[in-house]
């Protein structure tokens, strides 16, 4: 059984003080949208872990739904049990390329996978069923970014939108080959195909980043609900229009993929950082 404590709100609002003085004021919102029945996004704040995650299910049935919930469920669990600080084994290697806390999330996120596959396996109502995920572990006033599929992460610092993540998807494939141009692949019948998630190989391969944080920066997580109606033009407009209020951007930017047909379930995570004192920027690999 995973941990009772887990928390899946529809909407999260925290403060938590971190290393370094740092705060990260944080608001999150998940919504059926306007077309779909069921949510099958997740969502997890553990402030006091500087955990955070969102997760997109895919499956029949109830199966996505399941899948999302289970990757953000074993995520925190592996989190939880690695945070002492005491000897434990690396189930799968140490990268000794990346941070210790890298290592961590990314572990979680194997871990997860490996969770998805065996529940799958142990019922046929959930077979095929899988999970894009998104999520950062906070080093201090170092971010880890880890994701799987399509669900994004953003940088917007002074008013400008900068990706941190590439889509684990036929199309962006495609675009990075110079098959597809970028707007042709929004519109693209295959747009949702990823090429990579939780639940469905053994041996998933993972992307990570580092970025170091400075006050007023904000964090984006977000699933394609949302960047499947908005534009990363729009996207900047709607947290840039707010002011710092991170709890007002993430209603616009539901609200709006919404009014622009709210084909999917839409799920935004922000992340405000806070610092009296900044330090030069430390980014690693």
């Amino acid at each position: 059984m995973l941990p009772s404590r887990s928390a899946f709100a529809r909407e999260r609002n925290t403060e938590e003080a971190v290393p370094h003085g740092v705060t990260i004021l944080s608001h999150a919102r998940t919504d059926t949208g306007r077309r779909r029945k069921r949510n099958e996004d997740s969502l997890f704040i553990d402030a006091a872990l500087q955990l955070f995650v969102i997760a997109d299910g895919m499956g029949g049935h109830a199966a996505g739904e399941v899948a999302s919930k289970l990757a953000v469920e074993s995520i925190h669990q592996f989190i939880q049990w690695t945070s002492g600080g005491g000897t434990f084994s690396w189930p799968y290697g140490f990268d000794s390329s990346v941070s210790y806390q890298g290592n961590r999330l990314r572990t979680a996120i194997l871990y997860a996978n490996r969770k998805i596959i065996e529940a799958a396996k142990a019922r046929k109502e959930y077979r095929g069923m899988a999970t894009t995920v998104v999520a950062v572990l906070m080093d201090g006033d170092v971010a880890n970014v880890v994701h799987a599929g399509d669900s994004r992460a953003y940088l917007i610092r002074e008013s400008v939108l900068m990706p941190l993540t590439s889509d684990h998807s036929w199309v962006e494939e495609q675009v990075e080959k110079g098959d597809l141009s970028a707007a042709e692949a929004r519109e693209h019948p295959w747009r949702t195909m990823v090429t990579r998630a939780l639940g469905g190989k053994t041996d998933l391969a993972v992307d990570m980043r580092r970025k170091q944080m400075r006050d007023g920066d904000i964090l984006l997580l977000c699933t394609d609900g949302l960047t499947s109606m908005l534009q990363e033009t729009d996207i900047a407009s709607l947290v840039g229009a707010a002011n710092g209020n991170i709890e007002e951007a993430t209603e616009a930017l539901v609200a709006e993929a919404n009014t622009r047909g709210g084909t999917d379930n839409i799920t935004v995570m922000l992340l405000r950082f806070q610092e009296e004192t900044m330090s030069a920027a430390r980014e690693g690999p």
